[in-house]
C-alpha cells in the first residue's frame, strides 16, 4: 500500500460549523481509500506570527551566519516551509472573507514564501523549489461567486502556490453558500468524483 503525505491547512477562523473544515474532512478520507495516509494538520485559528523587522533581516543572513536568536526568530517559517516541503499534497481550506483570504492565511504565505526556500530569482525570473505536488484548494464564501471580478482570494492562492512550483491545482468551490442552497452539494459531488 502507498503512503501519502497530505499538509492540511485550515484557514477558517470557525472551528465549529465550518464548511471548509467538512470540505476537508470529506476530501481526505477520498484521498485515503487505497492509500497509507500520513496527515500533517496545520490550524491557522490558532495563531500564526506575522513577520516583523527581524524576521526580514534573519531572512535575508546567509544561513550560515545566523545567530542563535535569529534562527529562534525563523524557527516557526522553518517548521512551515518543512511541512509544505514535505508533502506529496496539499489540502487547504481558504474562506473568502470580505473579499480575499483570511489575515491568518496572507501570513502564512508570508512565513513560506522564502527565496533560496521555496522559490529563487533567475535570468528568466522567479522559480519555484516545491514541484511535483499536488494542490487541492476548497473556497467557501457566503456569498462571493469564486473566480468573480470582486473574488481576490482564489487568484492569489492558485498564483502563490504556482511561484513555489505548485502547479497541478484543483479548486473546488463551495461559495455563495447563503445565496445557494446547493452550493455544499454541489462542493462534496465535485470531491466524490475525485480519483483516488
Amino acid at each position: 500500500m502507498s503512503k501519502l503525505n497530505i499538509l492540511r491547512i485550515d484557514a477558517s477562523m470557525r472551528v465549529k460549523g465550518s464548511t471548509g473544515r467538512q470540505l476537508s474532512d470529506q476530501l481526505i478520507d477520498r484521498l485515503g481509500q487505497g492509500q497509507q495516509l500520513k496527515v500533517v494538520n496545520r490550524d491557522l485559528s490558532q495563531g500564526i506570527s506575522f513577520i516583523s523587522d527581524a524576521w526580514i533581516e534573519a531572512n535575508f543572513t546567509d544561513k550560515a551566519e545566523r545567530s542563535p536568536q535569529q534562527q529562534g526568530v525563523l524557527a516557526q517559517s522553518d517548521a512551515l516551509v518543512g511541512e509544505v516541503r514535505d508533502a506529496d499534497v496539499l489540502v487547504l481550506a481558504v474562506p473568502i472573507y470580505n473579499f480575499g483570504v483570511p489575515a491568518a492565511f496572507k501570513a502564512w504565505v508570508d512565513q513560506i514564501a522564502r527565496a533560496r526556500e521555496t522559490f529563487r530569482f533567475t535570468e528568466r525570473g522567479p522559480e519555484g523549489l516545491l514541484t511535483g505536488k499536488k494542490a487541492y484548494v476548497i473556497v467557501t464564501s457566503g456569498g462571493t461567486p469564486m473566480f468573480s471580478d470582486i473574488d481576490f482570494a482564489s487568484g492569489f492562492v492558485r498564483h502563490v502556490l504556482g511561484f513555489i512550483g505548485i502547479t497541478d491545482v484543483t479548486f473546488i468551490g463551495a461559495d455563495k453558500q447563503l445565496m445557494d442552497a446547493e452550493a455544499l452539494a454541489k462542493a462534496e459531488a465535485q470531491i466524490a468524483a475525485i480519483a483516488a
